[in-house]
């Protein structure tokens, strides 16, 4: 038997090793970014890991990647890593380090976008509500409870990928790094300039000192701008735009494939014919970065819904539907664009490029020249109108209305961007969907109000009228307002509640008396409703709901919420003036329902046997979703 030598093996594998370990050297120019040496053209897409579930982000990866892409980028959500300060989670969902080897398993980049201010129409932006608890504090702002805070986190966040080797340096996917979002877009409204640059500088300074190996960059900083880090675009077209220096590429960070969808509002709709024009807009102008802003949105699940009146559903449009389903044809066309923009790396990153102007600025002509061979870019900007332009060598073309045409040889043109190739999806009902849908058994759990229906018993009592927020610490959207007074014989009032929530229901002696909620983007209103009151002791239970949390802005934080301050009062109903006011008597709090504490939602409920249904058509009765009182 011949003997085998397995030295070469040994060394290749010793070899694959030391490549693992040296990592990937990641820089930058004025063209791009350089990687390992070389100029990389580069398309990414945001996947957001809390907004699918663990078993859904290999497919949409892979299915990211079969698109054209080479990155996938996320943001890191603080306050739902960090919901009580000092008490993390980073599981399921949140398992932020098996989504970023999901994306090193599939062969890809990745872009971690840690903040921790993100904005995306999450609660708060991603700040953890306890936050305010603290002395002192000033969000977004140069002051030391804000900053250390910040960089606690970031500096966690930054271990804890560091020590699953996650930078490309250490052989990870993570080729860049961002820090704060969007600052530059309130800055001049906080009302501290000296404030407001101290912050973003130091910002900076934090940033790179956490030495992840990988530059740093800061989206919307076109305004003092700091000297050690990227500033990028975000946008619906970024074609215009140039960073202020020179010697940094310009990235795209958002191109926005779509909008959120809020409540009574009709879905956004942006075409795959647009978002190709503006990326092709984007390369055409010497950009070298871009990235999809959704590429996939996916759902808010649990009680993280952003704004108020953002609907759970982060679909955005995307080229992947929020159940990661392809969208037809926005995933294919651009998919084709990416082919093409691939195909042209080098002369794009590496050729001499020139801009003529055909007659109008609305049409132009870009020439990339390397060696001998050339690519060009034809675009037409006019929005209701076609355009014939004849290129050097004689030859016309025909560029339909707001579209690009690419010539990779400058003579053939191999995509144009209102020119769709690709299938379109039809949704289409399946047979027999409507005796699936017959089989289902629903059954429904009755919240127990009984426990709210007095000032007993609470967690604190208070002669005012609290802000809702900072009361209930933001675990849970629903706060309880409860007293009581002693009333002689029977009377009819209207019971007048001015609050800052969104949602109000109010009760009398168990019995629910009124509900009112706030239009969308008005968020003070007065609720009136007829109440009677029996002779001796009368409680009063108001339950204040918030759908989410302002996200974006200069000084979000300081929007109050619930019935701060209120008043409440008691009007006679015959001379319309306050009978008695509520406002300062000796209020219960209580933060949450009684199914929270219990985790229905999550299947906890131990008890099984208050469980009701079977097979229903449609919702249960109102009085057993409030409960019997």
């Amino acid at each position: 038997m011949e003997r085998v030598s397995w030295q070469p093996l040994a060394l290749l594998l010793l070899a694959a090793a030391a490549a693992v370990a040296s990592g990937t050297e990641v820089g930058y120019d004025g063209r791009s970014m350089v990687i390992d040496g070389e100029r990389r053209l580069l398309i990414s897409g945001s996947i957001h890991y809390p907004r699918s579930t663990p078993e859904m982000w290999p497919d949409l990866i892979r299915k990211a990647k079969e698109g054209g892409l080479d990155a996938i980028e996320t943001y890191v959500f603080w306050n739902g890593h960090e919901p009580r300060r000092r008490q993390y989670n980073f599981e399921g969902s949140y398992d932020i380090v098996r989504f970023f080897k999901e994306v090193q398993d599939a062969g890809m980049y990745a872009i971690l976008r840690i903040g921790p201010y993100i904005c995306g129409e999450w609660n708060y932006g991603g700040l953890p509500a306890w936050l305010r608890d603290i002395s002192g504090m000033q969000f977004r702002m140069h002051n030391n409870p804000f900053e250390q805070e910040m960089e606690t986190f970031t500096t966690l966040i930054v271990d804890k990928l560091k020590e699953a080797k996650m930078f490309a340096g250490q052989g990870g996917p993570i080729i860049l790094s961002q820090i704060e979002n969007e600052y530059g877009n309130v800055m001049d409204k906080l009302n501290n300039d000296e404030s407001a640059s101290e912050y973003i500088h130091w910002c900076a300074a934090m940033a790179n000192k956490q030495n992840v190996g990988v530059p740093w960059i800061m989206c919307q900083q076109d305004q003092d701008v700091p000297p050690n880090v990227i500033n990028t675009c975000n946008g619906f077209y970024c074609h215009d735009w140039f960073p202020k220096r020179t010697d940094i590429p310009k990235i795209w960070t958002e191109n926005w494939t779509g909008w959120f969808k809020a409540w009574d509002k009709p879905d956004f709709h942006r075409s795959a014919e647009d978002i190709a024009f503006s990326v092709a807009m984007f390369f055409q102008t010497r950009g070298s970065l871009q990235n999809y802003y959704m590429y996939h949105g996916g759902t808010n699940f649990g009680r993280t819904s952003g704004g108020p009146y953002i609907t759970t559903s982060y679909d955005y449009d995307a080229p992947l539907d929020e159940y990661g389903n392809i969208r037809q044809p926005k995933y294919g066309h651009l998919k084709d664009l990416h082919n093409v923009l691939k195909s042209m790396e080098k002369i794009l990153l590496h050729g001499d490029y020139k801009d003529t102007t055909m007659g109008n600025t609305n049409v132009m002509v870009t020439k990339y020249t390397l060696d001998n061979s050339s690519a060009c870019f034809i675009s037409n900007k006019f929005d209701d109108k076609e355009v014939n332009v004849t290129l050097d060598d004689g030859a016309t073309h025909v560029v339909p209305a707001w579209s690009v045409s690419i010539l990779p040889d400058c003579k053939t043109v191999a995509y144009n961007s209102a020119k769709i190739k690709t299938q379109t999806s039809v949704m289409v009902k399946r047979p027999g969907v409507e005796t699936v849908t017959d089989g289902l058994a629903w059954s429904w759990m009755p919240e127990n109000l009984h426990p709210f229906m007095t000032d007993e018993k609470g967690n604190f009592r208070k002669n005012e009228l609290l802000e809702q927020i900072a009361t209930s610490g933001d675990q849970s959207d629903y706060l309880w307002y409860r007293t009581s007074l002693e009333h002689k014989g029977e009377s009819n009032y209207k019971l007048h509640v001015n609050t800052t929530g969104h949602e109000l229901y109010a009760f009398v002696n168990g019995k629910l008396v009124g509900r009112h909620y706030a239009p969308n983007g008005g968020f003070v209103f007065q609720m009136e409703t007829p109440v009677k009151l029996h002779s001796g002791k009368n409680y009063i239970s108001l339950l204040s709901a918030t759908i989410g949390l302002k996200n974006y802005g200069a000084l979000f934080e300081m929007m109050p919420a619930g019935i701060v301050g209120g008043p409440v009062k008691l009007v006679d109903t015959v001379t319309n003036t306050t009978a008695y006011d509520l406002s300062n008597s000796s209020w219960s709090y209580k933060a949450g329902l009684a199914g929270e504490y219990r985790e229905t939602h999550l299947d906890k409920a131990k008890d099984r046997s208050q469980w009701r249904g079977g097979h229903h058509p449609g919702a249960p009765p109102l009085h057993l979703v409030q409960g019997d009182l």
